[in-house]
């Protein structure tokens, strides 16, 4: 084997040569000097001309003393030479030299006594400049506090990668003695954490002499490998004066205070994009269902596994949610579940639709029944019976890794609607406090959406069910005319109510047509609307002249809440083949003639009905065989994107293209000029001339 191949791997420092020079020696400069026992000089370094001056030639042969020693000095410098060369004791101190250039330095010397192999005996001095020995000192001194009292961790390795010296800062950060690292490979020193990334990163280092700084590192310590703590690492080559590789010195400063700080600030941040995005998608419509569906998008997956919204069951049948008492089951419909992969503890879960009556032991009755958070952190199997609804559920739960679990109540207004239940599986973190917060948040905003769609779907079916039952009479076709008419009701539950028509038979075979629009909604416009309708249908049994009619219902309006409505009552008498008309504040109807434009009638506006004591006038039309009249309401024809004049416009374009179906007339305007969005209620009544028969 070759002299290389004795080598152990790593031993050689990289890019060392033999006989480099380097070291302290060198940057000390220390000359040595011999002399015989005559107090001549016969041995002059190389280092002696740089520190002295004189050449070897000059100095080799000469008297150390007066070559080297002021005259004033001469005698103590030769009573301490043969002090030394008698007794055999070295001196040691700092003695005034003078230089070649006549100059005098202050020389730090070691002096001592030699015996060669005949029995003589010889002087050694080895000198360094003092000026220089105390900068090195100075330095040195500085170098050592520097490191011992730094409060950032300081290393430094051989080429092995071993550890040749840790400070203090660097051992407590560790959580090892410097004698455990000391001598010992990274590796084996550092086990406790990812040194494949570490030897990886100081070799880079080693080999290209670039340093890396600001590493993050984040891990635990041997004092507590559990617990994460963070460091910015920094890497760098150390080399001698030549250029010499003599290893890798390594900092490390603890930054796990600004990690946890930022950490926490990312968590709020999340925290507050979750709130927005649930301010944003949760309660865009007022469908109990849909909410809840969005509420759990949102949770899913940024705050949990799987969520479940279950709303209790009164609350969806109009009765109080207060009922519920504590010692009792309690019954709640499931209205939506996410997860945010497959997973087979959705099976677990209610599914949508299903009422389930939950014990008293359910986590889910004691949320609602406490009205408070119910938070599990570690889930154990016993845990599982408590929140899954039967024993298979539990099975399912526990077989798709469920470790955290945290029920909230859906809280509105002061009162329990149902409760939010959250899930963690794959996410290894349990609930932590942080997340109870976001998640009451989310349940509280959630709740007073999902209770609005509650309080909207239980006004709508009532105003509803309240206008059907004013108007369930169906008009009878009149004498002398068809009519057709759609009623459609407005999508949002406070604007129901307002708007009505109807078509009633008159002596002498007449008919009265009438439309109106309560101005308002909800069950009080409804309330109103049929009020004015039987007054209309009353007064109308009279055969009052239209503005009659108006003046009375204007004075019956004025005690009534809401108390303005706009009107139009039409009286067709078809043996006299004319119309009279009076308008409160209502729309213009339009007069479609056979083989003629459609026109909107230009008639007096006047006031609504409810002003009280205005008067209004009457227009006699003619109206023929094939002639139809149409009597709308404004949500018909108002929208929030055109004006009303060009709807009108629409309308009348719309009425120009014969149809002898009156129904399908109907569904056409209706399917053609009726907003999507449906914000207000339309009434549609028209009536077309006919011959009489016979």
């Amino acid at each position: 084997m070759g002299a290389t191949d004795a080598i152990p791997e790593g031993a050689a420092p990289v890019g060392a040569a033999p006989g480099q020079p380097g070291g302290l020696m060198d940057v000390l400069g220390v000359a040595a000097v011999m002399l015989d026992a005559e107090g001549r000089i016969t041995l002059w370094s190389p280092q002696a001309k740089k520190l002295f001056g004189w050449s070897a030639e000059e100095a080799l042969g000469r008297h150390a003393a007066r070559l080297l020693v002021a005259p004033e000095n001469v005698d103590l410098v030769l009573r301490l030479f043969s002090e030394v060369m008698a007794g055999g004791e070295s001196w040691a101190g700092v003695f005034p030299v003078r230089h070649k250039d006549g100059s005098t330095r202050l020389v730090e010397f070691r002096n001592m006594r030699l015996l060669d192999e005949r029995g003589e005996y010889y002087a050694l001095g080895i000198a360094t400049d003092q000026a220089v020995l105390r900068r090195v000192e100075r330095d040195l001194a500085l170098s050592v506090r520097l490191v011992a009292q730094s409060p950032i961790g300081l290393a430094v390795l051989d080429t092995d990668l071993r550890f040749v010296m840790v400070n203090p800062a660097l051992e407590r950060i560790n959580g090892l003695p410097a004698d455990q690292h000391i001598g010992r490979h990274v590796r084996e020193a550092l086990s406790y954490l990812d040194t494949d990334v570490i030897v990886s990163r100081m070799r880079e280092v080693l080999e290209t002499g670039s340093p890396l700084l600001d590493q993050f590192t984040v891990g635990g310590t041997a004092a507590d490998p559990g617990a994460d703590q963070a460091w910015s690492v920094s890497y760098y080559r150390l080399e001698d004066a030549n250029g010499r590789v003599l290893g890798l010195a390594t900092s490390v400063v603890d930054v796990t205070e600004q990690h946890r700080a930022a950490t926490e600030a990312a968590r709020a941040r999340r925290r507050l994009a979750v709130i927005a995005d649930a301010s944003a998608t949760v309660g865009t419509t007022l469908d109990v269902d849909q909410t809840a569906h969005e509420l759990a998008d949102v949770i899913v997956p940024e705050l949990a596994d799987m969520a479940a919204v279950d709303v209790l069951d009164a609350v969806l049948d109009g009765r109080r949610p207060s009922a519920l008492t504590r010692g009792g089951p309690a019954r709640f419909r499931a209205l939506a579940v996410s997860a945010a992969y497959p997973t087979d503890a959705l099976r677990a879960a209610d599914p949508t639709g299903q009422i389930a009556a939950y014990e008293t032991d359910r986590l889910i009755t004691r949320c609602v029944t406490e009205a408070r958070p119910v938070h599990v952190a570690q889930v154990a199997e016993e845990d599982l019976a408590h929140i899954a609804a039967d024993p298979e559920g539990a099975a399912l739960l526990g077989r798709a890794g469920v470790h955290s679990y945290l029920a909230v109540p859906l809280i509105a207004r002061g009162e329990v609607l149902g409760a939010l239940s959250l899930y963690r599986a794959r996410n290894p973190l349990p609930f932590a406090e942080d997340d109870v917060v976001l998640a009451v948040e989310l349940a509280a905003r959630a709740a007073v959406c999902i209770d609005n769609a509650r309080s909207y779907q239980s006004e709508r079916r009532t105003a509803l069910t309240l206008q059907r039952h004013l108007m369930n009479h169906r008009p009878p076709q009149p004498t002398g005319m068809q009519i057709a008419y759609r009623y459609q009701p407005a999508q949002a539950a406070s604007e129901v109510g307002g708007d009505w028509f109807d078509a009633i038979p008159v002596v002498g075979d007449k008919t009265a047509l009438v439309v109106g629009d309560v101005m308002g909604s909800g069950i009080n416009a409804a309330a109103t609307m049929g009020q004015l309708r039987t007054t209309a249908r009353a007064l109308a049994d009279l055969d009052l002249d239209p503005d009659e009619v108006l003046r009375h219902l204007d004075h019956i309006a004025v005690g009534l809440d809401p108390a303005f409505a706009t009107c139009l009552y039409a009286v067709y008498d078809p043996h006299r083949s004319l119309c009279r008309i009076a308008v409160a504040g209502h729309l213009p109807p339009v007069l479609v003639r056979a083989g003629q434009s459609p026109e909107l009638l230009d008639l007096p506006t006047g006031a609504p009905l409810g002003v009280g004591g205005v008067p209004f006038e009457q227009t006699t039309v003619p109206l023929h065989e094939g002639d139809q009249l149409v009597l709308y309401t404004d949500g018909l024809i108002e929208t929030r994107q055109e004006s009303i004049d060009s709807r009108l416009e629409t309308l009348l374009t719309m009425l120009a293209k014969p149809e002898p179906d009156l129904e399908g007339l109907c569904d056409r305007l209706l399917g053609a000029l009726r907003d999507e969005h449906g914000h207000d209620d339309v009434a549609l009544l028209i009536a077309r001339v006919h011959a009489q028969r016979a």
